[in-house]
């Protein structure tokens, strides 16, 4: 909007300002870090995964990928149903 029509009022020490603060912002950005404890790392390695259940993992993933593999919903429904109403 020109209130003058002759001469353009422009804000330069509020952009200035918010120049200034858009450099700063850059400098201070951090990066996103992840920091894992000794004993979740512990944990982690010491894991074990048992063989039955390793088993049927890998029948579920061939179930899968072949396109063989079938939800039951109304199992998953009472499934949900009955934890949501513990």
């Amino acid at each position: 909007m020109k209130i003058n029509p002759y001469q353009a009022i422009q804000n330069t020490t509020y952009r200035k300002q918010v120049e200034k603060q858009m450099a700063t912002n850059e400098t201070k950005m951090k990066k996103d870090q992840l920091q894992i404890s000794k004993a979740a790392m512990e944990l982690q390695q010491s894991t074990k995964i048992d063989a039955a259940r390793q088993e049927k993992v890998n029948e579920l993933k061939e179930k899968v990928q072949s396109g063989n593999y079938k939800v039951d919903a109304q199992a998953v429904a009472n499934k949900l149903y009955d934890y949501w109403n513990q």
